[in-house]
């Protein structure tokens, strides 16, 4: 089987599992039960233990496409909690990855604008509203976040995270 066909079965999987959609509520790991908890780690992390967490980074999302920090600079081994706030009039989102884990997610993201997914290092928020990520950094290395709905990424609604 061929790239695409690959890369268009699992993004019919993510659409069949049931996960949540972008959309309807932020989503705290806290609610998401074991299943989030037992999260495989990552190139860039794995999920944080909340009571582990040793900062709190806000973040902004504005309807012009930017998060306020776009850079943030962290030790390898810690645990952050982001709050992220959506001061815009439209749904954002943030995502952690590598970049070229994020290109390719907003590639499926343009391709399959209703996927429904949910995994530990994204959150969903609504105008108004906050969501949160408790990650834990254990490699160096630039990363990104990003707002991967279509359009978001584009427009250039990324930032780095630089871990030490």
């Amino acid at each position: 089987m061929d790239i695409t066909k690959l890369t268009v079965a699992a993004a019919c999987a993510a659409m069949l599992s049931g996960a949540q959609a972008h959309g309807d509520a932020s989503h705290d790991p806290q609610a998401h039960g074991a299943a989030t908890r037992r999260a495989e780690p990552t190139a860039f992390g794995r999920v944080g233990d909340p009571a582990r967490a040793t900062r709190t980074v806000r973040i902004e999302m504005a309807d012009s496409m930017r998060f306020t920090p776009a850079r943030i600079a962290l030790k390898r081994g810690e645990t952050v909690r982001f709050v992220v706030a959506n001061t815009g009039q439209v749904l954002h989102e943030m995502v952690l990855g590598t970049p070229a884990d994020l290109k390719h997610h907003a590639e499926l993201m343009r391709k399959f604008p209703g996927m429904e997914h949910e995994e530990a290092h994204m959150t969903h928020v609504k105008p108004g509203d906050s969501g949160e990520i408790v990650w834990q950094f254990t490699r160096r290395g630039t990363f990104q976040f990003a707002c991967l709905l279509p359009g978001h990424f584009e427009a250039g609604m990324v930032g780095t995270v630089t871990v030490e």
